[in-house]
């Protein structure tokens, strides 16, 4: 059983800085893409950063700019930093990743952490 764990969110005002952590925990063999979706009530939840196991980054044209994805491989940890903060980025903010377990090589490749809310005031 493998599970992600976020935590850095929290209440900021308009134009300040966050950065969100995740890790991911039980037997692990490797993370392939690991990544950030933000969900608001009422909407569908929306991509804001991925990056795979070499570092490619995308980013939702939204964040671009602003806020920065990285991981750490050893600690199977992902973070986003977000400058310039605006009210609509207000959401709850979930990480996501594809993990491969190691023993059986059991591949989890939609594994979704509980969510951090962050909210942004004007």
């Amino acid at each position: 059983q493998v599970q992600l764990v976020e935590s850095g969110g929290g209440l900021v005002q308009a134009g300040g800085s966050l950065r969100l952590s995740c890790a991911a925990s039980g037997i692990i063999f490797r993370i392939n893409a690991m990544g950030w979706y933000r969900q608001t009530p009422g909407k569908q939840r929306e991509l804001v950063a991925t990056i795979t196991t070499g570092g490619t980054r995308v980013y939702s044209d939204s964040v671009k700019g602003r806020f920065t994805i990285s991981r750490d491989n050893a600690k199977n940890t992902v973070y986003l930093q977000m400058n310039s903060l605006k009210p609509e980025d207000t959401a709850v903010y979930y990480c996501n990743a594809d993990i491969l377990t190691a023993g059986e090589y059991t591949r989890y490749a939609d594994v979704w952490g509980q969510g951090t809310q962050v909210t942004v005031s004007s």
